[in-house]
């Protein structure tokens, strides 16, 4: 049930027709009784900020953290699209609150795919009487598939947080360097909250998940993560709802990272033994977005030298007669010099699906982990047009 899991919820996804392959495009996720309860976001730091990301903070802002209904389509990201991008967006979510009889700005809108190409507004609003009229508490998985746009799988997840669930459905593939993954995610909770709590929950859930999501290094315009909370379950733990809210947070990244465009490999990266989290966050990233590192990984290749060389130039603290690095717990490298090594047992490490990597800089004790993946061929086949 993903996303409708937590009571309270409904939720739908039909094809409207705004992609051209007929796929399902247009998402609906709204309060079973069509009232407005809590709801908070953390949105992308890009500042080619996409109207749907302008419009939706605005209604939360509008509302002091109350929403009824959130309605998302995949096919057309409606950014760099101008006052007109803006304009569909408000219309997006006000034929969705007439479908609902409530105000517009409790409605909240995302949007995925292409950037620079105006929304086929007029199909959008075609179809939103449909999505509406097909909401339900068994609509998390056609919702969470009407939001996909190169992913191969639906994300979702449900995590039970002892009294309280939280749902969630997430969409991305590629574009998946969130700094708060193109990445949307909507989650919802039963546990009774604040919107403030709820900002709470969702600061501390991203943190080591989405933020430590890194795909190809390019944060998208729309990136957005929502959570609602019905109230249902009544009044939870505070601590309690931050951890179920990051291990679907984590869940869902994950899903994300095992699904990105092209990706042969899911690498953990750690750098730890730095100065700080701070510095160890600041190798780990320059790191995953090395693409002669990345290759390495794709060629199965247990090449640290590109990691020494990327710490030794990524402006941290570094000794070379400190550093070591391991693939799957087996050190090749230490003090900046081959070390010995069950070279069989590390060529069977690379040679899988999920690679583990520790570069430990012998400094400190800031640790710091990025999800990422390889770089391969069919990463360059989808991205080398609009895509």
């Amino acid at each position: 049930m993903s996303v409708t899991a937590a009571p309270g919820f409904v939720a739908a996804g039909v094809a409207a027709g705004i992609k051209a392959s007929g796929n399902p495009d247009l998402s609906l996720v709204a309060t079973a009784d069509g009232k407005p309860v809590a709801a908070a976001g953390v949105f992308t730091r890009n500042k080619m900020t996409a109207a749907p990301v302008i419009t939706t903070r605005a209604h939360l802002e509008a509302t002091a953290g109350h929403a009824v209904a959130v309605v998302l389509n995949s096919g057309n990201a409606n950014a760099a699209t101008g006052q007109q991008g803006i304009d569909d967006a408000e219309a997006m979510c006000a034929a969705v609150a007439t479908e609902l009889g409530v105000d517009a700005s409790q409605v909240l809108v995302c949007s995925t795919g292409l950037i620079g190409i105006p929304m086929p507004i007029d199909v959008i609003k075609a179809g939103i009487p449909s999505v509406v009229a097909a909401r339900s508490a068994d609509g998390g998985q056609a919702a969470a598939t009407a939001i996909m746009t190169t992913d191969t799988v639906a994300k979702q997840v449900v995590i039970d947080g002892g009294g309280f669930v939280v749902g969630g459905m997430a969409k991305g593939a590629a574009m998946l360097s969130p700094n708060m993954a193109t990445m949307l995610a909507v989650l919802t909770t039963d546990a009774a909250a604040t919107p403030e709590q709820l900002k709470a929950a969702l600061v501390y859930g991203v943190a080591d998940s989405f933020n430590a999501l890194d795909v190809d290094g390019c944060t998208s315009t729309n990136d957005t993560v929502l959570l609602l909370a019905s109230g249902l379950a009544g009044s939870v733990d505070e601590a309690a709802l931050n951890d179920a809210v990051a291990r679907a947070c984590a869940s869902l990244a994950a899903q994300m990272c095992a699904d990105a465009e092209g990706a042969t490999k899911v690498v953990r990266m750690t750098v730890t033994g730095a100065a700080s989290d701070e510095e160890a966050l600041l190798g780990a990233r320059y790191v995953s977005r090395s693409n002669l590192v990345k290759c390495s990984w794709y060629g199965c290749d247990p090449y640290w030298g590109r990691i020494a060389s990327d710490l030794g130039s990524c402006g941290i603290d570094f000794d070379p007669s400190k550093f070591s690095v391991s693939y799957g717990g087996i050190t090749v490298c230490r003090g900046a010099i081959d070390a010995d090594h069950d070279a069989a047992a590390v060529a069977s490490h690379m040679a899988g699906r999920n690679l583990e990597i520790v570069a430990d800089l012998g400094l400190g004790t800031g640790t710091a982990t990025i999800l990422t993946n390889d770089l391969s061929h069919a990463y360059i086949d989808e991205n080398m047009g609009t895509s």
